[in-house]
């Protein structure tokens, strides 16, 4: 069940910063401001992959220990937005970011 909420959160918020402008994405993601698109549209590529990561292997039983690489991947992609909030002196902004965090350390536990 938590594979799948974090598939649904990881799938929308990766797909839009894949298909949305700077524009668009600014009111909900600040950061993009001094962030090349490039990267922004990487990092949602990075993040639709490890959506599909969590739901497709087991799902299939094909490779499912790719679940847990696609855990692993999330869980670096949420220490680098913590680090990107922190520079920019957004602490109190970076509780989503650990509760993802902790969502996605699980699942590698687990």
């Amino acid at each position: 069940m938590l594979a799948v909420l974090l598939a649904v959160f990881y799938g929308y918020a990766g797909g839009k910063k894949v298909v949305q402008s700077r524009e668009q994405l600014l009111p909900m993601m600040g950061w993009v401001d001094r962030t090349p698109m490039t990267v922004v549209r990487v990092i949602g590529v990075l993040e639709l992959a490890g959506a599909a990561g969590l739901i497709l292997p087991p799902l299939t039983g094909i490779a499912p220990w790719l679940a847990t690489a696609a855990a692993a991947g999330l869980s670096l992609i949420q220490i680098g937005g913590i680090t990107v909030h922190l520079s920019r002196g957004e602490a109190k902004v970076i509780g989503l970011n650990i509760a993802l965090l902790a969502a996605s350390v699980a699942l590698i536990w687990l």
